[in-house]
């Protein structure tokens, strides 16, 4: 009979014939006997962990005495040649002598800030060059810097209501006075005035040439079908408009695709206009400035329906007290003393006067 003991050290594959799987003797492995525990000290916590690294001290600082760290980049006059900057505190004096130093300019800045205003106004203002001309000279006379806010003057009514501007430049007298009724403004005044246009092309498909009835002429349009291209922004001019139509017996949005509402100021929609033939209204100081007319020209003017008013209104600080009250005031009456009057009369391309003074247009 063979013992456990003759196949001591021999290696063998062994196969079991009902397992069908092959078995090979594991090697024995030899155990150290564990130390019995010492009822003297606690086990270390760390005898099974890896020794932690530790960093090397800097020679440099051996004999270097202890100083608070604090300011970066700071460095003694005892440290060695090329030695690391090290933050170290800086003197309560040095900060009194560099804070004393910057008050003075963080003062200017923060009364650069106060001397500014936020106006709300027109496309047509904006893209005319008005602006341009007249603000540079308002700054230089008062010091108070302008912001404009260049949108459709419903638009406009909307970011004063909010308090957003602390003061209006529109040109929509009914919208103006509601405005003021409902609290949101004071002090309404007329400022400036010029009038509105109708131009189409040239071909002139609806006949209106040598017109000067606006509503005659929408009329005209809405029977030859032609193509029509409104702002349709809630502006001055497309409030001016609606009415127009209102006031030919024609509901504007019910002529189909030949009434194309665009959501835009007066320059991208005097270039549509110029790409599709189409007839449109215009203020006439956009016009003026405006260079890619294309096959447009001026077909109807001179209806007292199509003049223009501008007005200036102070947002009412009673119902938005973080406006600029004050200078917002300077600006208002600025604009309409005789030295904003001069100004604004100034203003001229290629020798065309495009705004006039409240009183003074000649059609008025």
């Amino acid at each position: 009979m063979l013992q456990a003991s003759d196949f001591a050290g021999f290696s063998a594959t062994i196969r079991d014939p009902l397992r069908r799987t092959t078995l090979r003797p594991r090697p024995t492995r030899s155990r150290r006997p564990r130390p019995a525990p010492s009822r003297c000290a606690p086990p270390s916590p760390t005898a099974s962990r890896p020794p932690v690294r530790r960093r090397r001290a800097d020679p440099r600082q051996a004999d270097t005495p202890w100083r608070p760290v604090r300011a970066a980049g700071y460095r003694w006059p005892s440290d060695p040649p090329g030695a690391k900057s090290v933050s170290r505190p800086i003197p309560r004096r040095l900060a009194l002598i560099a804070l004393l130093a910057i008050a003075p300019a963080l003062g200017q800045r923060a009364a650069a800030q106060e001397r500014a205003i936020t106006l709300a106004s027109t496309t047509s203002t904006e893209q005319s060059g008005l602006f341009n001309h007249l603000l540079p000279i308002f700054q230089r006379e008062t010091g108070i810097a302008v912001r404009v806010v260049a949108v459709g003057t419903g638009q406009a009514l909307a970011i004063g209501a909010k308090g957003d501007a602390d003061a209006l430049l529109v040109h929509d007298r009914p919208g103006e006075d509601t405005f003021v009724a409902e609290g949101y403004g004071l002090d309404r005044r007329d400022v400036m005035a010029n009038d509105f246009v109708i131009v189409g092309p040239s071909a002139d498909p609806a006949g209106l040439k040598g017109g000067r009835d606006a509503t005659e002429a929408l009329a005209r349009i809405a029977r030859a079908k032609a193509p029509f291209a409104s702002r349709g922004d809630d502006s001055g001019t497309n409030r001016t408009e609606l009415r127009l139509w209102k006031k030919a017996g024609i509901e504007a949005r019910g002529l189909g695709s030949s009434y194309r509402e665009l959501g835009q100021g007066m320059g991208p929609t005097l270039n549509a206009a110029a790409a599709m033939d189409a007839y449109t209204l215009t203020d006439r100081a956009t016009w003026a400035s405006f260079k890619n007319r294309q096959n447009l020209v001026i077909l109807v003017q001179g209806d007292p329906a199509l003049f223009n008013p501008y007005g200036s209104i102070l947002v009412n600080p009673a119902k938005s007290p973080q406006i600029h009250a004050a200078n917002a005031r300077i600006w208002h009456e600025w604009l309409t003393s005789e030295r904003g009057r001069a100004a604004i009369a100034s203003f001229k391309i290629n020798g065309e006067q495009l705004f006039f003074p409240a009183g003074t247009m000649p059609s008025q």
